[in-house]
Formats: structure tokens, sequence, C-alpha cells
């Protein structure tokens, strides 16, 4: 079994079409994709009808709760919450029903998938390095935890210095972001794991970038949203 596993899309049509052009050719069982599907981007619409086509299992991200809640959003910069109150009225009833009714987390075939972090996902913490990963080992008690919301892909492993994914040890995996990366590599980012070789990959690839950013300034969104997808950061 191989499974393809995506994260903060954040309304990033391009690139969101890219990767899944790409997934299959991959010849994957299952994408599962961990939440953020809206937020930041021109296209949420379009985001989640894709999502909902393409992937039976999906989590709920932190804009996604945001969009469907009127609760407090004093943790988000004032380009998202600009992003958030956009997507709200560019969203059909169903479609916030839908991103409304997302679980937290899942179990799959003795895997786990969050959004944030294994410990509490509404908190929304973020796991960046790994003495916070260390902390999240105790949370959950699958070989691997797959999660996003940083933006920047990484393997963590629970006892040794690892690079890449392999039996006998425990590990979180972030997949990094279909649709805004935070490492310095404006590319998208995902990860495919093969269950038959115990063996994790991490996918970059470029996408029309250049229309994905003309969108958001023409949506009358922030330009500090299209410039971040220009620099990956």
């Amino acid at each position: 079994m191989k499974i393809a596993v995506i994260s903060d899309i954040h309304g990033n049509l391009e690139a969101l079409e890219k990767a899944l052009s790409m997934i299959e050719q991959q010849t994957v069982d299952e994408i599962i994709c961990l939440g953020d599907i809206v937020g930041y981007g021109a296209n949420p619409s379009e985001c989640v009808d894709l999502v909902r086509r393409h992937c039976r299992f999906v989590l709920k991200g932190n804009h996604d709760e945001a969009v469907t809640h009127d609760n407090d959003m004093e943790n988000f910069n004032p380009y998202a919450i600009h992003s958030i109150l956009w997507t709200r009225s560019r969203l059909s009833d169903d479609q916030m029903v839908f991103l409304k009714n997302l679980p937290m987390q899942l179990t799959l075939e003795g895997l786990r998938f969050v959004h944030a972090s294994p410990d509490e996902s509404s908190e929304w913490d973020y796991v960046f390095n790994q003495h916070q990963a260390k902390k999240q080992f105790g949370f959950f008690q699958e070989p691997i935890c797959f999660y996003g919301h940083t933006h920047i892909p990484a393997i963590f492993a629970e006892h040794l210095n690892a690079g890449e994914v392999f039996p006998d040890e425990r590990f979180l995996v972030n997949v990094g972001s279909i649709g805004q990366p935070r490492d310095g590599n404006p590319q998208l980012s995902y990860g495919v794991f093969d269950f038959i070789g115990i063996g994790y990959e991490s996918i970059r690839a470029d996408y029309d970038l250049a229309t994905a950013a003309d969108k958001i300034r023409a949506a009358g969104l922030p330009t500090f949203l299209a410039d971040r997808l220009l620099r990956g950061r």
C-alpha cells in the first residue's frame, strides 16, 4: 500500500492541481489531506471541491476552523484575518459545513495523522525542531505521526538523528505545504509513504507560481501573501 499525504493547500489552486497530477502518476492507494485547505490563496472554493473529490480522508486545519467559526482570531496576523474574512464570502453553505465537520485526527493502517501536533490538536501547537518533537512522542503510540501546520518539511526520530524513515524507530514526519511553503523553497511540498518498503519520500515540485500570486493580487488580498509565495517563506 502507498499513500500520499498533503497539507496546507491554502487556496492555491495551481499548486494543488500540479500536486494531484503528480500523485496520479505515482499510483497511490490513498491521498490523505492534513488540513488548511483554505486561507491566504485566491481559490478556496475550487480547492475544497478538488480535495473532496480526491481525498477520502481529510482533517481540519486551524484556517479551516477559523473560516467556519466566529471565534477569537487573536492568534492570526492581520494578513490571515483579512484572508479568512474574504474566504468566508467565497464558500458555499455546503462547503462551509464540510470544513466545519472535519475531524481533528486520524488513525489509519497503524499510522497517526494530525494537522498540527498529536498532543492537543485544537491548540494548534507548532513542532519546528527536535526539542519540540521530543515532547510529542508521548502522545501517540503509532510508529509514525504525519503532520503539517509549520509549512516546513521535516523528519524527527524519537531516539536517533535521522533524515529518513526506517523500521524499528518512531517518527514525526512533516509533509510541508502544497500551497505556501515557508522553508525558503517556493516549490510545493508533499510526502509519499510506502508501507511495503517502510519508506518515505519528500516530494518538491515547481508549479505556476506567477499565476497563483497574480490571482491573490487581483482578488484584492494583501500583496504580502503573493510576495510570500515567491519567496517561499
